[in-house]
Parts: structure tokens; sequence; C-alpha cells
């Protein structure tokens, strides 16, 4: 059957159903999305702006997505809408092309079963041990204790907490309750896994953990990860492709390399600025708009973007901008396999003119931004 049939089939009405056989006749990719939202909005009560307007996003089964904006743009009612925790105010959302929107009571509950969910803040029964924590769900289910037993055994060990049986919530570090409460969103075995900033109470080094194991899961069992943060870092390190949002609506997105690479929309700049190293202070109190003298140096900011999948190699920017190279700062390394970075470089005594210096540095570079001069 084809997509267009099945959509025909699907008992939506017939104007809808046409639309979005029409849509994936253009986009073939909409028929794999696992999660698609179209035209979604969200707006509570007594709010008069809305905290969603107007998405339209696809989700690829076995990715792991990142979400991200500052506070209050959206992330976490966009996210909850995916296992209806938030009903949302218009729009559609579909899982493997089905509309969860007139779901009743025991398909929900089926729904949320395939869709486990992480929380900031562990969200752990203190009063239970780790196994308890991660049992209850199933208990919950009525699934039979030695299929518990087993199950628990299991996810105990992928999140490497084998040991940990009979501790509390209280015995166990930060990213240790974090590992108790993915096992647990994983005890019914769910397609797909939501984040909600899992790694924003940690330290950088456990976050880091954290992230290798939510990759390893993903490779491992074929989830597809949707993950939420404000934090930059956590979208280089783990994610495929991004969206940023603001006040509700989507403002950029794209695969991450792309994003990180060439930013476009503000917030996405202001999103990045902390991964961007700051001019140091004592070479900004040095900088001028002009030379002082015939030694003076030429400072420029080179942007790498990943538009290349071959680092460029410094021997080749030396030698077209000649003179004496100095590399103040900066660096580039690999995001999803493209060169990404920023090198802070003054040039001085160099036989060019500094405008053919800045034509060749073009030439090596994705982005030339000149700083100025420095005696």
């Amino acid at each position: 059957m084809s997509a267009a049939t099945a959509l025909l089939r699907s008992g939506k009405p017939p104007e809808t159903a046409s639309k979005d056989a029409e849509q994936h006749a253009l986009h073939p990719e909409l028929s794999s999305a696992h999660v698609r939202f179209i035209g979604l909005g969200k707006t509570y009560a007594g709010q008069s702006a809305p905290a969603l307007d107007g998405i339209d996003l696809n989700i690829q089964r076995g990715e792991i997505f990142g979400i991200i904006g500052r506070s209050g743009a959206g992330k976490s009612s966009l996210i909850r809408t995916i296992n209806r925790l938030e009903q949302p105010s218009t729009g559609r959302v579909l899982i493997d092309q089905v509309d969860i929107g007139a779901f009743d009571e025991d398909r929900l509950v089926r729904l949320r079963r395939r869709i486990g969910m992480i929380f900031q803040h562990f969200n752990l029964m203190s009063a239970k041990t780790v196994w308890q924590n991660v049992e209850l769900p199933l208990k919950v289910a009525g699934v039979a204790k030695a299929e518990r037993q087993r199950k628990v055994a299991e996810l105990l060990e992928l999140v490497g907490l084998e040991h940990k049986h009979h501790a509390y919530p209280a015995q166990l570090s930060g990213g240790q309750k974090q590992r108790v409460g993915i096992a647990r969103a994983l005890v019914h075995d769910p397609d797909i896994l939501l984040c909600d900033e899992a790694t924003s109470a940690l330290d950088p080094e456990t976050t880091a953990s954290i992230l290798d194991l939510l990759r390893d899961i993903n490779q491992r069992l074929g989830l597809t990860i949707v993950l939420i943060t404000h934090e930059m870092a956590v979208i280089r390190d783990i994610c495929q492709r991004v969206v940023v949002l603001e006040h509700g609506r989507i403002v950029e997105q794209g695969a991450v390399w792309q994003v990180f690479g060439n930013p476009r929309h503000e917030v996405s700049k202001t999103l990045l600025a902390p991964l961007q190293a700051a001019l140091p202070a004592e070479l900004q109190a040095r900088l001028q708009p002009q030379p002082g003298s015939v030694d003076a140096a030429l400072v420029l900011n080179l942007k790498v973007s990943g538009s290349e999948r071959q680092a460029p190699e410094l021997s080749t920017l030396f030698a077209r901008l000649g003179g004496r190279i100095s590399l103040l700062q900066g660096g580039i390394e690999p995001i999803q396999g493209r060169p990404l970075g920023q090198l802070l470089v003054s040039v001085a005594n160099s036989p060019h003119p500094a405008e053919q210096i800045i034509e060749r540095a073009r030439q090596w570079a994705t982005q030339v931004e000149v700083l100025g001069y420095v005696d």
C-alpha cells in the first residue's frame, strides 16, 4: 500500500488526508518521521501569548534530536506534547504517522509505555531502593515477578549500577540518581526517550558520562532520543540535529554542525556565545583601528564552519599570509565529522598589504573578521 493510500484510509477527514498525502509526495522524508508536529500551537489559560506557535517539525527514527532555547522559549511544552502530558491547543502530533490527539485513556496508557522520560531532578522515591525505584513501573503495569527481576537486573547493568541494588537515593551521587532515572525510563522497552533538561543539575564531568550513556543506549537499542536543554555544549556533544525555539516559534533548525558553524538567528548566536573564547582583555586594550607603526600586526578572527570535511591546514594559511604569524587563541574541533572553530591570529611584516592579507585569509577560512592592529 502506498503512503498516500494509507493516509487516505487512516480515518482522517478527506481534506486532511489528501493534504498529508500531497506533503508526503513532495517530502518523502516525512514518511519515515518517527515524530511529526504539524502547525502545533499551545496557549495556556490566562496567558495572552502562546507558549507554542505554528510548530512544523519532524524527528527521524533513531536520531538524537535537540531542542534548545532560553527559559520560557517553549521547550518543555513542546516535548510534553509527544506523550500528551500537554494537550495542544491547535495542530497535530503524529507518532509513526498516527495522530495521537484523539487517543482515549487506554490508548494513552499504551502510548506512554512506548515513550520513556527522564527529568532534571530525577523524581526518585526517597523511601525506595534503587531496585524498587526501577521496578515500580513494572509492578504498576502488573508484570510478573520473575520478569520484573530479570528486567530490573538487566537495566541496572546497562546503566552501570549493578552493585547499587540496595542503595537509597540519598546514598547516591547526582549522576547515579540520573542513571536510576534512565533505567526506570527504559523498563517498558520504549521506542522514544524524552530528556527534559536531564543534565542541567549535574557537573561537567558527570554530564559527559550521562551523555556517553545516552549515546550508547541510542546506538545499542535504536531509540529515538528527544533532548531539551539550554546548554549548547550538550547539543554539540550528542545531537545530530537541533531546533532553536524563541517565544514558542522555531527560529532556526538543521544539522548540528550547520547551526554551530553558521548560526543565522541572534538567539542561536547568543546561546553559542559561552562556547566562544572571549577576546583576552590585555589584547582588547591594545587593539587600535589603524596601524600605529610600520611594524604593527593585523589581528584577524578566522572562522571555520565545517563546509569542507577536511580541516584546513595551518601551513597553507601561513604560506598565504606571509610574514610573521602568531596564533593568539582558538582551536578547531570535529563536530559530526566536520571541522568547526575559530582562530585568532596576528600577522606582522607580511609582504602583502592589509587588503590582500584579508583576501588571502578568506581563501582559507569561511569567515574573516578584522579586529584591528596591535603594535
